[in-house]
């Protein structure tokens, strides 16, 4: 007898498990509250989630880097 539910899809989890090009999955989520009149800039972007990962971590990098001078001075 077959394993799974009758009529499922043996090919998933192989053939289509998912895949990514990232060194960390993501796998956290964040809520953050923002202006109606950014959300909507934000939503006219084609990737605005991945424009948001980018800015969060630039800005991640920036603060280290000015850590790291303070530290220095």
């Amino acid at each position: 007898m077959p394993k799974g539910r009758p009529g499922g899809n043996p090919d998933f989890g192989t053939k289509y498990a998912l895949t990514t090009h990232r060194p960390e999955a993501l796998t956290e989520r964040i809520t953050v509250r923002i202006p109606p009149s950014i959300k909507e800039k934000l939503k006219q972007l084609s990737d605005y989630p991945e424009f948001i990962r980018e800015a969060i971590i630039e800005k991640l990098e920036k603060l280290e880097s000015e850590a790291k001078l303070s530290k220095v001075n």
